[in-house]
């Protein structure tokens, strides 16, 4: 276990990968597109993206690594693409499959029985919270542990990049070990959430997988006859069940492995355990997904501002799960707190925290882990105090205060055994202040907006540009709702010079647009804004004394006090004016942005870059999201970029400077009276 602070390869490692930026369904797609045989899949929110993605190369005939042509199948349900994937690995396929929630759980007879005939598949699972009280299709989970019995591997990743390399990892473990692995990402939270990456080498992934028509067993081998998914009765079933436990036994060293090989051809580590800070710390928090990212800004700030010795402990793999490393991990620290996206009132606790517990229950007992004893524990002669928290259900915020409010809990001298944290409730801990936890040298934008406006795309597409050209750690994510079209939509992105760890809703940002125009009665949209940032209007308006006047007095007080730029600009008549697909005129507003993001923040201009090289390396982009509807829509979102650059307008800082405007209603209604 190491202090690790990003992913960053080294130069002395052969295959440190391609640079570029996505989100976590893409990198899967990137690794599943090139080293399996095929996808048999039945998608459901939030894993669709992967299976579209993957669904796209089939139709444009993509072969992979050795030549064989990808298939895609889906089948009537979940259930029956689980059936249909392990007849695709039984006949010798290296296959995959792409779900999440309620299409996993509905999977779960069929996953049983992949692993009981020792089928290498790996599934990817964008987690997601079950249906229960209600319908939720953000993140948790609920679905993973609920399916955490069926014999499987089961590998966590905190963001874009984890998703991708374990994809790899999971796939050589599994085949090495004959054990089907689930490789897990946080629904929506990674899986649609934009960031740096760098993709695996087509060469460096033929040479880390092998090829699968030489690897993968064929169970249906005229040639070689066996028999598989027999009936067996009292003579002889418990026989093979417990006949299988010498192949578990090999599963852990099967994963570190995978990760070890992997490490000294990319200069990427993993552990089955991954500790940050842990060497000297006090107090623990421990989890898996994408808010262990968070937790390690966290960490830092609580150090670095409280003086409080804090670690955190991320568990990689929940299945083996690595109880030795675990106990090692944890032993010196006074108390640890353990976050789960899950809550089971019935249970002893919730999963993470019984296996954390049963860990230290074995070591103080003096036994081994593992059937085998080939794994030993550390010396352990007490105990720490092991708290349990569930926090971020339905992909409700975990942020940094949150962290501070659990090291809290753990020093106070009445701490709770179990909270929660996020929500108003007798069980939630008290919010701690809200610190910045970005890189410094960060820029933020939160935009507001209206679902089908566009502004989710273009925001990916800001994100893709700005990462590549002016080489820069980028993160972008929309708040997304079941909602969708029509209704206010909030998206975020943050540009910084370094490694962005913090997976939470922005509140500390330089830059709002205001896409919608009525943003202004659902709040403060101007909240956590930097002094001196950068606001943008979406207004019907060209005259700035009738934009500044349509902003309510509470906003143009803030934006006064905090010596904010204001600009505006009617992109939705400069899409109607340019997109002759009448259907694309509302999604083309929110390419405007685009060029007016360029204008207004500092990035073209510190590169030393002219607008027209910036411009030139945002066609590619375009390319990237429209291209698939021809080129006169390619050139269309390009002129939109352009009217976007050239056309938006600043309010005069003396304008807003001046004493408090007449509202716009009673400036027009005394000059209709005269």
């Amino acid at each position: 276990m190491t202090k690790r602070m990003t992913n960053k390869p080294e130069s002395k490692f052969p295959y440190p990968g391609i640079p570029s930026t996505s989100d976590g369904a893409g990198g899967v797609v990137w690794v599943d597109t090139h080293i399996t045989h095929g996808a048999c899949a039945y998608p459901i929110t939030s894993s669709t993206t992967m299976g579209t993605g993957f669904e796209m190369e089939v139709a444009n005939g993509k072969t992979n690594l050795w030549g064989d042509t990808l298939t895609f199948i889906q089948p009537e349900s979940e259930h029956s693409s689980a059936t249909t994937c392990e007849g695709f690995a039984l006949a010798g396929g290296r296959v995959t499959n792409f779900t999440s929630g309620q299409g996993l759980v509905l999977m779960k007879e069929v996953l049983y029985t992949i692993s009981g005939k020792r089928l290498p598949v790996v599934f990817h699972i964008g987690a997601r919270a079950l249906t229960s009280h209600s319908l939720n299709v953000h993140c948790g989970h609920d679905d993973v542990m609920s399916v955490a019995d069926v014999g499987w591997g089961i590998l966590f990743g905190r963001n874009a990049q984890e998703a991708c390399d374990l994809a790899l990892i999971a796939r050589r473990a599994a085949e090495a070990s004959e054990t089907p692995f689930m490789n897990v990402q946080d629904g929506f939270l990674t899986t649609h959430t934009i960031e740096n990456i760098r993709f695996p080498e087509l060469e460096f992934m033929k040479e880390y997988m092998g090829d699968p028509n030489k690897k993968i067993r064929c169970l249906f081998d005229p040639h070689n006859p066996i028999m598989t998914g027999v009936v067996q009765n009292q003579d002889s079933y418990m026989k093979g069940k417990i006949a299988q436990r010498h192949l578990y036994d090999k599963v852990p060293a099967a994963v570190q492995e995978a990760m070890d090989e992997f490490y000294a051809k990319t200069g990427r580590r993993y552990h089955l355990v991954d500790s940050y800070l842990m060497e000297d710390a006090e107090y623990a928090v421990v989890g898996m997904g994408g808010m262990m990212e968070t937790a390690m800004a966290a960490a830092d700030h609580i150090r670095a501002n409280m003086g409080i010795k804090v670690g955190v402990v991320h568990v990689t793999s929940f299945a083996p799960f690595p109880s030795t490393q675990v106990v090692a991990a944890l032993r010196n620290v006074k108390a640890a707190t353990v976050l789960e996206r899950m809550d089971n009132p019935l249970a002893q606790s919730n999963p993470l925290v019984q296996a954390v517990r049963a860990s230290f229950a074995e070591a103080i007992s003096g036994l081994s882990s593992g059937s085998n004893g080939e794994y030993k524990y550390p010396a352990v002669t007490r105990v720490p105090k092991i708290y349990s928290c569930s926090a971020g259900l339905g992909s409700r915020d975990v942020r940094g205060g949150h962290f501070i409010a659990l090291v809290e809990n753990m020093r106070s001298s009445a701490p709770r055994e179990f909270c929660v944290v996020g929500i108003k409730h007798p069980l939630a801990l008290p919010d701690g202040p809200d610190p910045d936890l970005r890189p410094s040298g960060a820029f933020s934008m939160r935009g507001h907006s209206v679902g089908g406006f566009g502004s989710v795309t273009t925001n990916k597409l800001i994100a893709s540009f700005v990462g590549e050209l002016f080489n820069l750690h980028v993160q972008a994510y929309p708040k997304y709702g079941s909602e969708k079209k029509g209704l206010p939509t909030t998206y975020y992105l943050t540009v910084a010079p370094s490694h962005i760890r913090t997976h939470s809703e922005l509140q500390h940002v330089e830059f709002i647009p205001l896409n919608d125009v009525n943003a202004f009665n659902l709040g403060n949209p101007l909240e956590g804004i930097a002094e001196g940032g950068k606001v943008f209007i979406q207004s019907p308006s060209t005259n700035p004394q009738d934009v500044w006047d349509d902003i309510p007095a509470y906003g143009q007080k803030l934006i006064r006090n905090r010596k904010l730029k204001v600009y505006y600009l009617d992109t939705v008549k400069i899409a109607r004016e340019i997109a002759t697909d009448p259907d694309l005129q509302q999604r083309m507003q929110g390419v405007v942005l685009v060029g007016i993001f360029i204008k207004v923040t500092p990035f073209a201009q510190k590169s030393g870059m002219g607008e027209e090289q910036v411009l030139q390396a945002v066609e590619k982009y375009i390319r990237k999201y429209f291209g698939k509807r021809g080129e006169k829509v390619v050139q269309e979102n390009l002129r939109c970029v352009r009217e976007g650059l050239k056309s938006v307008q600043e309010i005069p800082d003396k304008l807003i400077q001046s004493s408090v405007s007449t509202p716009r209603v009673v400036r027009e209604e005394a000059v209709f009276a005269k």
